[in-house]
């Protein structure tokens, strides 16, 4: 019976260990085919749905507007985006980024069709072709087949010194599940400013267009500078995009004629400034025309025009008519909690006469100063 109990005891000892080991394999080998790898920066697709931001629903949308940007790398924070020139200890610039994914076939690109994008199968370049038509030298790296390209590119052979602006679409729309108002980047493309060889100004040659959400899993490990007094990189290219950190330049609007703003005003530069400033000033007053002003609110404008008014004719309010509103305000709100004649008199009992009669005396000093720009509130009962 002891030898039955040794035999037993090994079976299930040896049971238990090989379907452990079998379940470590199956993990390890879901793990290598949901990862992909660039230059060590591994990706599954686990983060890859963690970074993406899913489009809202059409039938909780109710108003939508689609604005194209031209972000100028010299301006503002704008410059996170361009350096460094080079790889070096500090990372790489999000050009690097995107021709690297390119190049290792990890992400897809789009043709450019000014207004008209188009983000399928149908418009997604060769990256080869694309290279030869930029004069990117490059040669087939290992590994190479037919279907799934690879190139191999030097960094010195990388235009990223060339790219000095982007393209950006943005995307506005109201939320009704949530009645809020957003807007996010959807796309970007580089923009190739090269010189001929009469020299001149350099001409801007828009490369292709990429979705964010492809490139957000990668772009977010990489920390960029976003203010020189703080040599602290506290955030990555992802929240650059995420939070509106870039400053850009309204140069066309989704129009049923497909026409930029400067095809709608071609010799007028400051019809164009006011056209680009009311574009941006109707997309941050939407939410706020959406919603009813507060009696606060109204009192301030109402103020602020006043003296406004006062200014222009060269005048001054005094302290007492300035703030007639706010002191009617206020006594609206003190007649929800003053007690009626009866009341006031019942809880005074305990008080002194004298203490009533400064009290009585101080009301109406009170009433005679302020009879000019003010009600009592017992006339507004009547």
């Amino acid at each position: 019976m002891k030898y039955l109990k040794f035999i037993v005891l090994g079976l299930i000892v040896a049971f238990t260990t090989m379907g452990a080991s079998a379940q470590v394999v199956k993990k390890n080998g879901n793990d290598r085919r949901d990862k992909k790898e660039d230059n060590g920066v591994k990706v599954s697709d686990r983060q890859q749905a963690f970074f993406e931001q899913k489009e809202p629903s059409e039938a909780d949308l109710q108003w939508s507007k689609t604005v194209y940007r031209s972000l100028d790398l010299t301006k503002g924070k704008n410059p996170a985006l361009y350096y460094p020139e080079e790889p070096n200890e500090d990372g790489q610039s999000m050009f690097f980024i995107i021709m690297r994914l390119l190049a290792n076939n990890q992400i897809p690109a789009y043709e450019y069709l000014d207004g008209r994008e188009m983000f399928t199968d149908e418009y997604r370049i060769k990256v080869a072709e694309m290279l030869d038509r930029f004069h990117v030298l490059y040669s087939e790296a290992k590994g190479s087949t037919e279907k799934n390209p690879r190139y191999a590119i030097e960094d010195a052979d990388i235009p990223g010194n060339e790219i000095l602006s982007y393209y950006i679409i943005e995307k506005w729309s109201f939320d009704t599940r949530t009645n809020t108002m957003r807007s996010r980047v959807d796309a970007l493309c580089p923009v190739l400013h090269r010189q001929d060889e009469f020299g001149g100004e350099p001409i801007r040659f828009p490369m292709f267009w990429v979705k964010l959400n492809d490139i957000r899993p990668y772009i977010a490990q990489q920390y960029v500078f976003t203010d020189d007094d703080n040599n602290l990189t506290r955030y990555n290219l992802d929240d650059f995009f995420k939070l509106n950190m870039y400053q850009g330049d309204i140069y066309k609007v989704k129009n049923l004629r497909n026409l930029s703003l400067m095809q709608m005003y071609p010799d007028n530069p400051e019809g164009l400034k006011h056209a680009q400033d009311s574009i941006e000033a109707r997309l941050h007053r939407f939410d706020k025309d959406l919603w009813a002003p507060s009696r606060q609110e109204l009192q301030a404008q109402v103020e602020a025009k006043r003296k406004a008014e006062a200014e222009k004719n060269g005048e001054t309010l005094e302290e007492d008519e300035a703030n007639v509103d706010n002191k009617d305000a206020k006594d609206d709100n003190k007649k929800s909690v003053r007690s009626t004649k009866r009341g006031g008199k019942n809880s005074d009992k305990g008080s002194s006469k004298k203490q009533q009669a400064k009290k009585k005396q101080q009301k109406s000093k009170e009433f005679k100063s302020h009879q000019s720009a003010t009600r009592s509130v017992r006339n507004r009962k009547r």
